[in-house]
């Protein structure tokens, strides 16, 4: 990759969602990472603050890295303020951000273009609280929050009760999965290919949000050990989703892989990340690394896609 001149970025960080404190340790590690490709690097820590933000990006930088996990910044809304700004941004516009954000909207978009989703219905907290809406097992989940914000597995015999007053913060609509038993695998995707596949397996229960940025509470198999045949479901699969929900730059699709069903039959995808994280545990940089790809030149080679899509 030849060098570039440096550039002006802004790199924007923090927000305000329940993801904040990892945004943080992404931003400044993308931050350093550019620095070192010789990039003029503003970090900017975005608070629900709109004249601040404005202020911030004056004068207009000539790309903000967009290093915010969760609402506010990767549902479409500061994807919105870039756009009103002119001011070119990395990974997706607002429709995909907003689209792959809201999981009800994913499934369906997905579904119809024969991507497996586990049978599911999107219900109100009140709904859950008066009887189970599907058979256990299950999963409930906000039906938009990322990074395994806020999922719950209910299991047979398990009172539903996961969502009583004061256990629940995301929200009236929440979406209920059927839980699909296997193995946990994640797909990242680079502009036009998929990276690689890697099976996650934590160390206790389930790579829930602590399991994700906490060391060692996890461990990342890349490439996953299994089947040809499966590996390569799960790449084509991670890439369609990439194109049908009008992904820009990188995303990572998760996956469950029930490996007691022959073939591919018992892979079944979840969800696409439009703003994969960039801290020393995240899996889309670790992927990039198993094809030869640093996390430097990675972070550059992001800059190189940012454009605004209105």
């Amino acid at each position: 990759m030849n060098q570039r001149r440096p550039t002006r970025v802004a790199v924007l960080m923090g927000g305000w969602s329940a993801e904040r404190d990892v945004s943080l340790v992404s931003g400044r590690s993308v931050a350093a990472a550019l620095e070192e490709r010789g990039y003029a690097v503003t970090a900017v820590d975005v608070q629900r603050d709109l004249p601040a933000l404005l202020h911030a990006l004056t004068p207009k930088p000539d790309v903000v890295f967009n290093a915010l996990h969760g609402r506010g910044g990767e549902d479409g809304l500061i994807q919105g303020v870039l756009e009103y700004l002119g001011v070119p941004y990395t990974h997706s516009g607002v429709l995909a951000s907003a689209l792959a954000m809201n999981k009800e909207m994913t499934r369906r978009v997905l579904a119809a273009v024969g991507v497996p989703v586990p049978d599911g219905v999107t219900v109100t907290r009140e709904q859950i609280l008066a009887g189970h809406p599907i058979e256990p097992p299950y999963v409930v989940k906000p039906v938009d929050e990322g990074s395994s914000v806020g999922v719950r597995i209910v299991r047979p015999g398990q009172n539903q009760s996961v969502l009583e007053e004061g256990g629940w913060a995301y929200g009236e609509r929440v979406l209920v999965e059927r839980f699909i038993p296997g193995r946990e695998l994640t797909v990242g995707v680079m502009g036009d290919r998929a990276l690689a596949v890697t099976e996650i397996v934590p160390r206790s229960g389930f790579f829930d949000y602590a399991a994700k940025y906490t060391e060692g509470e996890a461990v990342h198999v890349c490439p996953a050990q299994i089947p040809q045949d499966v590996q390569e479901e799960a790449l084509r699969l991670a890439l369609l989703a990439h194109r049908t929900l009008g992904c820009s730059g990188v995303s990572r699709s998760d996956f469950r892989w029930d490996d007691s069903q022959a073939g591919t039959g018992g892979l079944y995808f979840l969800e696409t990340n439009t703003q994969p994280g960039f801290t020393a545990l995240s899996l889309l940089p670790e992927q990039a690394a198993s094809q030869g790809i640093g996390f430097a030149e990675l972070c550059a080679w992001i800059v190189e896609q940012a454009r605004c899509h209105a």
